[in-house]
């Protein structure tokens, strides 16, 4: 395993879509890389890393949050579809991509997504709170999408005066 480094904001892999994982792709390769996504994660203190972040234009992510009995989940989610949302939630999120940048955003509460596993095998899973929080941002990097688009314009508008002020300083790099 190794680590991978983390591309920051605004690298133009952040903002495009990913292209899906081909049925050619699953193998050695992917599992290695899938690994080294949750070596990275971990290392950077996250909850969740899409392959976009690792500079990886591909429909891909790994997840690794709490439940409830204080134990944690790991999932790899391939070619990620969210099937059905409902609710809401209001929180801060933060992202591997904007170092040091939280903000409140809004999300559904919960979510049922469909996916391929390591094996390729297609499965749903449903899940609320912060691991429903996780899926939607993570597959937004999927889709091109960044958090700073789930924020009010005002909002948004600060935090890229904050980006700019913490790349002069070289604290963004």
């Amino acid at each position: 395993m190794s680590l991978l480094t983390i591309v920051h904001y605004p690298d133009p892999v952040l903002l495009a879509i990913g292209k899906p994982v081909g049925d050619d792709e699953f193998g050695p390769a992917l599992e290695a890389t899938v690994l080294d996504m949750f070596e990275t994660m971990e290392k950077a203190g996250g909850v969740g890393l899409a392959a976009p972040q690792v500079g990886i234009s591909k429909r891909l992510f790994v997840m690794d949050t709490p439940n409830d009995d204080g134990t944690n989940e790991r999932h790899v989610l391939i070619n990620p579809e969210i099937i059905s949302v409902e609710g809401e939630q209001t929180g801060d999120e933060g992202c591997l991509s904007f170092p040091g940048l939280y903000q409140v955003v809004k999300r559904e509460m919960r979510v049922i997504a469909r996916a391929r596993d390591i094996n390729g095998d297609e499965f749903e899973l449903d899940v609320a709170d912060l691991a429903a929080r996780c899926i939607l941002h993570e597959t937004d990097h999927c889709d091109g999408i960044v958090f700073l688009d789930r924020m009010s314009p005002l909002k948004r508008q600060l935090a890229k005066r904050k980006i700019k002020a913490l790349q002069k300083t070289g604290k963004w790099n």
